[in-house]
């Protein structure tokens, strides 16, 4: 009989059906919160009114805003948001976009904690991987700063003990891990996701779709894990077509929104996922590649690689997308085909000469060991980039 552990982590509540103005101030006033900052995206605080609801309803409890977070998180952004909250004298921090946005916060909460100030008093704080794939967990105390996050993208990284956050210098995304870390509240709006470019929106979804099929692939499997990545599967490809169809389609963004919490289920209790998702961590801070594209470039290259080691299970997959016939490799290359990603690293301007550097970085990601095909060594990573190219 095969056994495991089912870990859970201190997430509070998830609401939905709420407005999110609304949803934050009744969650700020539970907790008892009295000073709150918000970290949000930059074209939601200039271009649309939410952000401005928000500080609105929160009236009083409202201490300050950032909006200057960038793609990937990188380190001297989530020490500038710090020195401001920090100076606002948060005792709540609530962000207010996608996921570089909700990942930065995690890490911000660190630092108001460990009154770090500076990108070098970051490194203590990362989790590390040896040679072998093992993980080196640093114990620190959990920020007392807590968060609730409202994702405007479907990565689902706000449901997560798990933040990505890039050094500049060394153009390289690095995890930081503490079950402190994990938001308090997470509030899912449909509605507020009108905002999302498209693109953005679409490609995040795919984002979760990895989620769910690692999930349902990895050398960690169980019956509790495989049924939310099954089902998240069902909302999502259901949902993402729709959306495509119909931008104002509400109640599909909403689906969207929950089928991507569901494909977070087993990462966030445990769950080892595998190569697409350690190549896309490095696709995203060494060439810059957005966090979604890279999932929607890898997935297809990594279910074929690894399909000698599990193509019963892959067949699963084909079953509950509703193409029983075809390969999981094409049945995913073709949902993201329609919804209009790329699909190639060319098409994001990752150049051949960059596949050496994306392997050998590849080998400090701690997902890159546990991949159902077994990865020892970086020219297996550029068997997968050139399946890929």
């Amino acid at each position: 009989m095969k056994t495991g552990i089912i870990n859970f982590g201190i997430m509070e509540r998830v609401i939905f059906g709420e407005t999110t103005a609304m949803a934050i101030t009744s969650e700020a006033n539970r907790i008892g919160a009295k000073k709150v900052f918000l970290l949000v995206g930059g074209t939601l605080n200039r271009e649309t009114d939410e952000v401005q609801k928000i500080v609105d309803a929160l009236g009083s409890k409202f201490c300050g805003l950032h909006d200057n977070m960038p793609a990937h998180s990188p380190r001297n952004a989530v020490i500038e948001c710090a020195n401001v909250a920090r100076n606002a004298e948060a005792d709540l921090l609530v962000t207010f976009g996608g996921g570089s946005v909700t990942d930065g916060g995690k890490a911000v909460t660190i630092c108001l904690e460990h009154n770090i100030t500076d990108i070098d008093g970051l490194e203590a704080y990362r989790t590390t991987v040896d040679s072998t794939g093992k993980r080196n967990f640093p114990e620190y105390t959990a920020p007392k700063v807590r968060q609730i996050a409202v994702p405007t993208t479907l990565s689902g990284g706000e449901f997560n003990a798990r933040a990505g956050v890039t050094d500049p210098r060394l153009k390289l995304k690095q995890s930081f891990v503490h079950r402190g870390i994990m938001p308090i509240s997470v509030i899912l709006d449909g509605e507020v996701t009108r905002h999302t470019p498209e693109w953005l929106f679409l490609s995040t979804g795919i984002r979760a779709v990895d989620h769910a099929v690692e999930t349902y692939l990895s050398l960690d499997a169980n019956d509790y894990w495989d049924g939310a990545a099954l089902h998240a599967l069902h909302l999502l490809s259901e949902g993402l077509a729709r959306v495509r169809a119909d931008p104002s389609d509400f109640e599909a963004r909403q689906k969207c929104l929950m089928g991507a919490w569901l494909s977070m289920t087993g990462i966030v209790s445990g769950c080892r996922l595998g190569a697409s998702h350690a190549i896309g961590h490095i696709l995203g801070g060494t060439a810059g590649v957005p966090h979604g594209y890279t999932s929607c470039i890898m997935l297809p290259s990594v279910l074929e690689w690894n399909k000698v080691v599990n193509s019963k299970r892959q067949a699963n997959l084909s079953q509950a997308l509703g193409k029983p016939n075809l390969p999981a490799s094409e049945v995913l290359h073709n949902l993201i085909d329609s919804l209009g990603m790329p699909r190639r690293l060319e098409a994001v301007g990752v150049k051949h000469e960059q596949f050496e550097q994306l392997a050998e970085n590849c080998m400090l990601d701690d997902w890159t060991f546990s991949n159902p095909r077994k990865i020892s060594e970086p020219k297996q990573v550029l068997e997968i980039l050139e399946l890929a190219r």
